[in-house]
């Protein structure tokens, strides 16, 4: 069962004794100055973190074979020395950053090199991750510079992320601080402090491949979002922890034998099972804790690659292995560089048992990802420390073909801090993605102008539409075009093509890089569309693109060409600019309000209708153009019925013959109330057309009470009509789009105008 517990407070001889085993020779006069200027901090109640957390995060470098320079820093940071954009610490602001200034304290006490690292942490301690998108571009840059310059970094910042989270931990169990943190945070900042470890900093780690760090981030994080889940599994865990440990022990003894007996020269162990990953397959299985029948893993390391097939071998004829729980990642490594053979069996009494299989230094690089493979010194610049810095290298790459900060923030989210999905290129290389990613996603990111020449793709030798969801083992192959032709379709995250940010701002790219003309041409066509299938044809394009900044009609239609704005983004604006007309003009007559009974009102009248500043006044929703809530409407006064409730554009109200009788009102919806719309598709005829569009009326919210259809022989196509329910003209708007999204469907427009 995981421990969370604080480990034994280290000490320096310790700490320095490990440096000096795997990097004899380098200077470790700078780590015992970064640790004295800790000590005194943390004597004076300055320090961010503590003695014991500083020593504990130094421990932990040292541990995964980090040198003394990033030693030192992580040191410095815990005493609070790294600057800190909020909070009273340096200025880390970019003119600051960027002024040629003399050189620091820190610099002309420690070296640029340790001074560099100490900047970099606090500039990525510095985000408030809650609220990237607010952060300034150039902090943002320079941000992700520093990460990508120095990979150290980042493994600093998570050193420090994991000690702020066992302090967490401590201070939830006793109350106070104790020696680790200098305050206790507010509940709400404890909150946000593990939300940010788990959606950022946990995955950080999991992508560079420092497992040893994401499990504990990850279980800390549990513990304090949902205390009493984590305390739950744990007792649970402690229950038949004997059990497990008699089972495992019988396994180790076994393979053991069987191992010497084979002349393999292995090391075999337990493998803990960590709170959040039972916790995560419960959720995604959605089974209860006693339906988890794989709590039991062994590990074995060996001295070469060739032996851990062979032990792979000897463990299959032990045990009979379960169907589809092989996994060669040694042949095909992850994106990270992940290597090692997993396998399931049934193991003895019949239980289930996982079993990982790989050599000493795959181990190494699974525990420690990044750092343990270190080459700062003779082994910089290699083609393989190229490979295990891809990330960052994907991050500087993003940034620079971003248009703007919140187009890099969007990719960061999408394509860096989420779940990974791994597939394989018809050459077996594999590729990650982020979970819900498509085979246009992986066109682009194997390379920009496959991208752009896609015309489908076979996943697992099927054509597949190209918004397929590509699954974990998937092998991919993208059908080419001689000429690029990107569609505009693909930016709309509605459609689902593209799932990944960055994508998406390659396509934008391509369409800048078209002549103005055309885009213009082509966003004029998408807008002119939206609005027709919208039934505002009659809505001033220029009014539209007043209300949404742009200085003219003509670059609204640039932006929808260039994919800047959506057309169903207009579409909406074009609606709430209605919306607003009538509640803009003072009423032209006065109408003293009716007094029907109570009953008759609640039969009656259409909710949220008020006129001359009075409620619920008797109102009939005029069944000629069905008006709803959320359209520009107009009331007319008839006899004996109170107001008929008409649209704008109504051809029965507009030069109408007594406009005395015409009046503004305003049309609030009615909270829970629903209104009727016909719509009509035109649509290619096929069995299951109308299924298939159902389901889309059902997946929306939307009710639907009729449905006609009419096949046309001669031509093949199928008239529909529907008589559905909306609960406002927002969610009119997205089932259009839903309907005109469909491969059958020619053509969609709503009735009653």
């Amino acid at each position: 069962m995981p421990d969370l517990s604080p480990p034994p407070l280290p000490e320096l001889p310790a700490v320095l004794a490990a440096l000096r085993e795997r990097h004899p020779g380098d200077d470790l006069a700078p780590v015992e100055k970064a640790h004295a200027v800790l000590e005194r901090r943390a004597a004076a109640g300055q320090s961010m973190l503590g003695l014991r957390a500083g020593l504990a995060a130094a421990a932990s470098l040292a541990a995964m074979r980090l040198d003394p320079p990033a030693v030192a820093a992580i040191l410095l940071a815990a005493a609070g020395l790294a600057p800190l954009s909020r909070g009273g610490g340096r200025d880390s602001s970019p003119a600051a950053a960027t002024a040629t200034s003399p050189k620091s304290e820190l610099e002309l006490e420690f070296g640029s090199e340790i001074a560099r690292l100490v900047d970099g942490v606090g500039r990525l301690q510095s985000i408030r991750w809650d609220r990237i998108e607010e952060e300034a571009a150039e902090t943002l840059r320079k941000m992700f510079l520093a990460m990508a310059a120095d990979i150290r970094v980042v493994v600093v910042v998570l050193g420090l992320r994991v000690e702020l989270m066992r302090a967490l931990r401590a201070s939830a169990g006793d109350g106070k601080p104790g020696s680790r943190a200098a305050a206790i945070p507010t509940p709400d900042e404890r909150q946000r402090l593990a939300r940010e470890t788990l959606e950022v900093f946990a995955p950080l780690a999991n992508r560079l491949g420092i497992w040893q760090l994401k499990w504990e981030l990850e279980d800390a994080a549990l513990a304090e979002l949902e205390p009493q889940t984590y305390d739950e599994l744990t007792r649970l865990l402690a229950e038949h922890q004997e059990e497990r440990a008699a089972f495992i022990r019988e396994v180790m003894a076994l393979l053991r034998q069987k191992l010497a007996e084979a002349g393999i020269d292995a090391v075999v162990s337990g493998r803990p099972k960590h709170v959040y990953s039972i916790y995560k397959k419960m959720q995604r299985k959605e089974v209860s804790f006693d339906q988890i029948y794989d709590m039991s893993a062994v590990r074995i390391i060996t001295s070469k690659v060739s032996d851990c097939y062979a032990a792979l071998g000897m463990v299959h004829a032990l045990w009979l292995p379960l169907p589809g729980e092989f996994d060669d990642y040694i042949a095909r490594p992850k994106d990270n560089l992940y290597q090692s053979l997993h396998t399931a069996v049934v193991g003895p009494g019949g239980k289930p048992l996982e079993v990982q299989i790989r050599t000493h230094e795959m181990h190494q690089y699974a525990e420690f990802g990044v750092a343990a493979h270190w080459a700062y010194k003779e082994r910089k610049g290699t083609r393989d420390m190229d490979k295990r810095f891809m990330l960052l290298r994907q991050l500087m790459d993003w940034e620079r073909e971003a248009t703007s900060p919140h187009q890099f923030v969007e990719s960061l989210k999408t394509d860096i801090f989420r779940d990974q999905v791994y597939v394989f290129t018809p050459a077996g290389d594999v590729v990650d993605l982020p979970q819900g990613a498509t085979p246009l996603d992986f066109a682009y990111r194997i390379h920009t102008m496959v991208g752009h020449r896609c015309r489908g793709a076979r996943v697992r030798d099927q054509i597949v539409p190209l918004d397929y969801q590509l699954k974990t083992g998937d092998r991919v192959e993208i059908l080419t075009q001689k000429k690029a032709q990107p569609s505009r379709d693909w930016m709309n995250p509605s459609f689902g093509y593209l799932r990944t940010a960055s994508a998406r701002t390659k396509v934008r790219a391509w369409f800048r890089e078209q002549e103005r003309d055309v885009s213009v041409a082509q966003g004029r066509e998408l807008v002119e569309r939206e609005l027709k299938r919208l039934g505002l044809e009659h809505a001033l394009a220029e009014r539209v693109a007043t209300r949404l900044g742009f200085p003219s009609v003509e670059d609204l239609y640039a932006a929808v060409g260039y994919g800047d704005r959506s057309h169903h983004g207009v579409g909406a604006a074009a609606l709430e600019l209605e919306r607003h007309d009538a509640a803009e003009r003072e009423p032209e007559v006065s109408l003293p309000p009716p007094t029907p009974t109570p009953s008759k009102v609640a039969r009656a009248s259409t909710s949220g209708v008020s006129f001359g500043g009075v409620g619920d006044i008797l109102g009939n929703r005029a069944r000629c153009c069905n008006p709803m809530p959320g359209d520009a409407v107009v009331g007319y006064i008839s006899r004996g019925r109170g107001i008929t409730i008409h649209r704008r554009d109504c051809p029965h109200v507009v030069d109408h013959s007594e406009p005395e009788r015409l009046v503004d009102i305003d049309w609030g919806p009615g909270r829970g109330e629903r209104y009727p719309v016909e719509v009509e598709i035109h649509a290619q005829s096929r069995k299951g057309l109308l299924r298939d569009l159902s389901d889309l009326v059902v997946q929306s919210g939307v009710s639907m009470i009729k449905a006609r259809a009419e096949a046309h022989e001669k031509d093949g196509t199928a008239w529909l009509r529907l008589s559905l329910e909306f609960q406002d003209a927002d969610q009119l708007s997205r089932l259009l789009q839903r309907f005109d999204q469909h491969r059958d469907v020619l053509e969609v427009r709503r009735l009653g105008r």
